[in-house]
């Protein structure tokens, strides 16, 4: 194992197969954009839900629904932030790597 050298793996490999894994990356990082897009959309859409059932509250609506809306909100809220820290603590490990 000692004796490979270990030289540029891109220079290895043929242009079509750099450019492939190159292109891989680009996908799995546009993927993972929306996919984190789209669930702090979904937060949003949670937050803005609440807002309307506290608003209806106020003008006699249903206390059971606005509850619910805010429980569900709080929920929400409290699950991105989890997703949040395990991002940045993933971060962080991988800023500590030697390379």
């Amino acid at each position: 194992m000692s004796g490979i050298p270990i030289e540029n793996i891109a220079g290895k490999m043929g242009a079509g197969e750099a450019a492939k894994t190159k292109s891989v990356q680009n996908e799995n990082s546009g993927k993972f954009d929306s996919v984190i897009n789209e669930a702090m959309n979904r937060v949003s859409q949670v937050q803005s839900d609440v807002d309307k059932a506290v608003s209806e509250l106020a003008t006699g609506g249903d206390i059971t629904t606005a509850v619910l809306a805010i429980e569900k909100a709080d929920m929400s809220f409290q699950l991105m932030t989890e997703v949040r820290n395990k991002l940045i603590s993933t971060y962080q490990e991988i800023m500590r790597m030697q390379v």
